[in-house]
C-alpha cells in the first residue's frame, strides 16, 4: 500500500512541474497564465460585487434600513413607560410589560416577515387572540374577585352609589366620541374609558371596536384595541396625579377632615353570601356583563368559601400574574407605529383624559350631595367619592394619602375600598349596557 501512495504521489508531482520541465509548449503556458490571471481578476471582482450585494441585502433587513419617525416615537413611549413604572411606582406590574410591548411591536422589520402581532402566523399574532377575542380580562376578572375584600361594601352599601356616580365619566365620553364623529359601537368602546378599569376597556373593544365587525352601511369598524387599552392603563396609572388635584379643587378643609365611623364587622357567612346574590343582581340586570362578572364574583366566593383556597390562591397570584404578562405585552405591541399614530387615537387619549376627569368629579360631588341627608357621624368624607373610579386599588390608596395630609389620624383607605370595588362592579355593568344595545 505504502508503494502504490508513493506511486502516485510522484506522478502528481510530475504532473504539476510540467511547465517548469518545458513538457508544455511556450505559447500553451503563455496563453494558460493569461488565462488563469483572468479568471482569478474575474473572481476577485465577482467575489467583491457578491460581498457588497450581501451586505446590501443584509442591511435592508435589518431595522435601521426600515425604521421610520413613528417607530422612533413610539419606541421612546415605551420606554417612557418603562420609566415610570420603574422610578415612580406608577403600575409597574402594567406598565412595564406594557412599554416592553410597545418596544417589541416597534421594531421595524421588512413587510410579510411574519414577526409582527398583526402579521398572520406570527407568535404575537397568535398571543394577541386573547386580546382580540376577549379572553384575558374575564381571567383578569377572577385574579381581581380572589384577591378582593368586599366587606366595605357590605359594611356600608350606600357607598355603593358612589360608584355608580363615577360612571358618569363612561357616558360623558361616549358623548364626547359621538360628536367627535366616531360611529355608535366605536364611540361605546371609547366611552368605558371613563371607568378606568383596563381590562373591561379591553374586553368591551375586542367586541364592538375590532376592526371586524361590519356597521349596518356594510363598512367596517375601526380597530381601536390597541388606542382604548393603552389610554385606559396609562390613566389607570397616573391616578396618583390626575386625583388629587380635582379632590382639592372640590372639596373644603372641613369637609376633608370628617371622620367617618368605623365599618361595622362583617360576618364570614356574609362574605360568602355576598357574591352569589351579587352575581344574581348583576347578571340579571345587565346579562351582557356576565363574562366580567361571573368571573368576578366567582373568584371571590373561592376566596371566602373557606374550602377552595388552593383555588383562589392560584386565581390571585399564578394565574392573574401571567394573564397580566402576556395582556400587558400584546396590547403594548398593538401600537405599532402605522396603526397607533392615528388622529383617531390622539382624539381617544383626550376623551380618556376628560372622562377620567369627569369619573372623579361625579363620585366627588355625589358624596357631597349625600352629605345633604346624612347628620351627625352618619356623613361621609367627600374624598372618598374620587375612589368611584375602578382602579383598584390605587385610587382607594390616593384618597387615603389625601385624607392623611388633612389629618394625620384619619383613616380613610376602608372607606375608600367600598366605593373603589363599586366602581369595578358599575364599570361591568355600564360595559354590559353599551353591548347589549351596540353589540
Amino acid at each position: 500500500m505504502k508503494k502504490i501512495l508513493l506511486i502516485i504521489g510522484v506522478i502528481s508531482l510530475l504532473i504539476s512541474m510540467r511547465p517548469i520541465l518545458g513538457l508544455t509548449s511556450a505559447s500553451n503556458t503563455v496563453e494558460t497564465t493569461a488565462v488563469t490571471s483572468i479568471t482569478e481578476d474575474e473572481q476577485e471582482d465577482s467575489f467583491i460585487s457578491e460581498g457588497i450585494s450581501g451586505v446590501k441585502q443584509f442591511l435592508s433587513y435589518t431595522g435601521f434600513a426600515n425604521a421610520q419617525a413613528g417607530n422612533i416615537i413610539m419606541i421612546v413611549i415605551g420606554i417612557v413607560f418603562i420609566y415610570l413604572g420603574i422610578k415612580f411606582d406608577y403600575e409597574p406590574l402594567l406598565l412595564i410589560p406594557i412599554g416592553v410591548g410597545v418596544i417589541i411591536g416597534n421594531i421595524p422589520f421588512v413587510a410579510g416577515n411574519q414577526t409582527g402581532i398583526y402579521e398572520t402566523g406570527s407568535v404575537l399574532n397568535y398571543l394577541y387572540f386573547g386580546v382580540v377575542k376577549g379572553i384575558y380580562p374575564p381571567l383578569i376578572f377572577l385574579g381581581i374577585g380572589a384577591m378582593t375584600d368586599f366587606s366595605s361594601l357590605i359594611a356600608n352599601p350606600k357607598l355603593m352609589l358612589l360608584g355608580a356616580a363615577a360612571q358618569i365619566g363612561v357616558f360623558g365620553t361616549f358623548l364626547g366620541a359621538l360628536y367627535l364623529g366616531f360611529n355608535l359601537p366605536e364611540a361605546g368602546a371609547i366611552g368605558i374609558i371613563g371607568g378606568a378599569d383596563g381590562p373591561t376597556a379591553i374586553f368591551l373593544s375586542s367586541k364592538l371596536a375590532n376592526g371586524v365587525n361590519l356597521l349596518p352601511d356594510g363598512t367596517t369598524v375601526k380597530n381601536l384595541i390597541g388606542p382604548i387599552a393603552i389610554a385606559a392603563y396609562s390613566y389607570m396609572a397616573l391616578v396618583p396625579v390626575i386625583q388629587p388635584p380635582i379632590m382639592k379643587l372640590l372639596t373644603t378643609k372641613n369637609e376633608r377632615l370628617i371622620r367617618m365611623k368605623p365599618p361595622r364587622a362583617v360576618s364570614q357567612k356574609e362574605k360568602m353570601i355576598f357574591p352569589v346574590v351579587a352575581l344574581l343582581l348583576t347578571t340579571f340586570i345587565s346579562p351582557s356583563s356576565l363574562p366580567l362578572l361571573g368571573m368576578l364574583f366567582f373568584g371571590n366566593l373561592l376566596k371566602e368559601s373557606g374550602r377552595t383556597e388552593r383555588l383562589a390562591e392560584t386565581a390571585r397570584t399564578k394565574m392573574i400574574d401571567i394573564v397580566t404578562i402576556l395582556l400587558g405585552v400584546t396590547v403594548g405591541a398593538s401600537t405599532q407605529a402605522d396603526i397607533f399614530i392615528t388622529k383617531d387615537s390622539m382624539l381617544i387619549f383626550g376623551l380618556g383624559a376628560i372622562s377620567f376627569v369627569i369619573a372623579t368629579m361625579g363620585g366627588l360631588i355625589f358624596a357631597k350631595f349625600m352629605n345633604l341627608f346624612l347628620k351627625g357621624d352618619n356623613k361621609i368624607n367627600p374624598l372618598i367619592g374620587a375612589s368611584g373610579v375602578s382602579a383598584v386599588p390605587d385610587s382607594a390608596r390616593v384618597v387615603h394619602a389625601e385624607g392623611l395630609k388633612a389629618d394625620p389620624k384619619n383613616y380613610l383607605l376602608m372607606h375608600a375600598m367600598a366605593p373603589n370595588v363599586a366602581g369595578v362592579i358599575g364599570s361591568a355593568i355600564a360595559a354590559g349596557i353599551i353591548l347589549s344595545f351596540l353589540g
